[in-house]
């Protein structure tokens, strides 16, 4: 079976990261290289930099996957220069040589704002696919949360892009991003979710939809749970205002049977802290390695997820029901069909919504064992890395079939995302 050379491009990529699509990238290629396949992610540690990044505290991973980080003493200057033309201006050279001497068979994008804009989309030979982990292609913000402040229903880039302090980008207005995706072989939209938020946000190109995914466990190799004095929710994730922890602080005010645990870190954390500081049943843990992460989903009664932005996902929900944790989230975006679907959780509106899970799932272990069952059950059927690769394997056969490569089609369809070379 053939061993496929896979270049990705994507602005962040562990360890010069900050969130969870970067992770979700990473665990691509870590799967892809498993199954015997030659891998190369380029990423840009300007971006990383620029955000705030130290490249002396990094660890590079020896997982098979051959990274390339871009890099120049121009760090701010380099991504500047691509937010505001569209092209990779300081790399361009690096990336066009990088593509001449690959002779890749798939070009995969995955959030190329810095590494390369839209100037990016049509470099290169192979079968392209854009991965659209966050709102990026409708949104210069990527998040479709208009003003900092609320969900955006109708665009306002312009102004919105300004109450950033972010400079406009003229190339959005130019058809520069639409005629570049017009290159693209398969465009992949994480949840229907997101697929719809994208066409009503004007994207004209068709979307086809394949989750993210994490690879099984085997129990003998899972930690013992968390030991914590008092049953304990859990919130796992960046500390940033669009992720909506302040709005569970005042439902644990007037709940005093259960701790909040607060398992991550971010730029909204000291404000997080200061507004639950008169209530010590709510702990901040900081970060933690998967170990200890997997054990404090085991030990907890269920997972909180309460995002105010529209999420293209929502990977934690599905790392907690690998665990057979079940998950309380907000009924937002990609969250109900997510839920629904494995039957895996509640969902809350309301802060009394939320105090009424909160109550439920911990008063009642037959409904606590019955909707953990149905999300570990979900996990398996729908979101567990063999069954999302066989996905990923029949899309991209269909997408070398429309571009007229037989011989890739035939590897696609022979298995080589489920198998690899042999």
């Amino acid at each position: 079976m053939k061993s496929l050379r896979i270049i990705m491009f994507t602005t962040f990529y562990p360890p010069y990261s900050f969130g969870g699509d970067a992770v979700g990238v990473q665990r691509m290629a870590q799967a892809l290289a498993a199954r015997g396949h030659q891998i190369t992610v380029v990423h840009d540690i300007d971006a990383f930099v620029t955000g705030g990044g130290k490249v002396a505290d990094v660890c590079v991973a020896d997982d098979g996957v051959h990274t390339i980080g871009l890099s120049s003493r121009l760090n701010t200057v380099s991504n500047l220069l691509t937010q505001q033309i569209g092209r990779p201006v300081v790399h361009g050279r690096q990336i066009k040589a990088i593509l001449e001497q690959g002779d890749y068979d798939i070009i995969w994008h995955n959030n190329t704002s810095l590494v390369g804009g839209p100037g990016l989309l049509d470099l290169g030979q192979g079968l392209k696919i854009y991965e659209a982990h966050e709102h990026w292609l409708v949104c210069p913000m990527h998040v479709l949360w208009r003003y900092n402040q609320e969900l955006c229903d109708g665009q306002q880039c312009l102004r919105c892009t300004l109450s950033y302090k972010r400079p406009p980008q003229a190339w959005r207005y130019t058809g520069l991003l639409d005629r570049k995706l017009d290159q693209i072989d398969l465009l992949i939209a994480k949840s229907e979710f997101s697929k719809s938020m994208h066409e009503t946000f004007g994207l004209r190109q068709e979307m086809t939809v394949l989750p993210y995914f994490l690879p099984d466990m085997d129990p003998a190799d899972m930690p013992e749970p968390a030991q914590h004095e008092r049953p304990y929710f859990l919130f796992v994730g960046r500390l940033e205002k669009i992720k909506g922890l302040q709005d569970v602080f005042p439902a644990f005010d007037k709940y005093p049977d259960a701790d909040l645990l607060i398992l991550g870190d971010g730029d909204y954390s000291n404000e997080l802290k200061a507004l639950a500081a008169s209530n010590d049943r709510v702990k901040f843990l900081g970060r933690k390695p998967l170990d200890e992460l997997t054990a404090y989903y085991r030990g907890a009664l269920g997972l909180i997820v309460p995002s105010i932005c529209y999420e293209t996902f929502g990977i934690i929900l599905i790392e907690s029901f690998r665990l057979g944790t079940p998950v309380i989230a907000r009924r937002l975006g990609p969250f109900p069909e997510i839920i629904e679907k494995a039957q895996g959780g509640v969902l809350f509106e309301t802060e009394n919504e939320l105090r009424q899970a909160m109550q439920t799932v911990q008063i009642d272990p037959d409904w606590r064992t019955r909707h953990g069952q149905s999300a570990r059950r979900g996990f398996e059927q729908y979101w567990r890395e063999d069954r999302v690769l066989q996905a990923y394997g029949a899309e991209l056969a269909k997408a070398a079939r429309r571009r007229g490569d037989a011989n890739l089609a035939k590897a696609f369809e022979a298995g080589a995302f489920e198998n690899g070379s042999g």
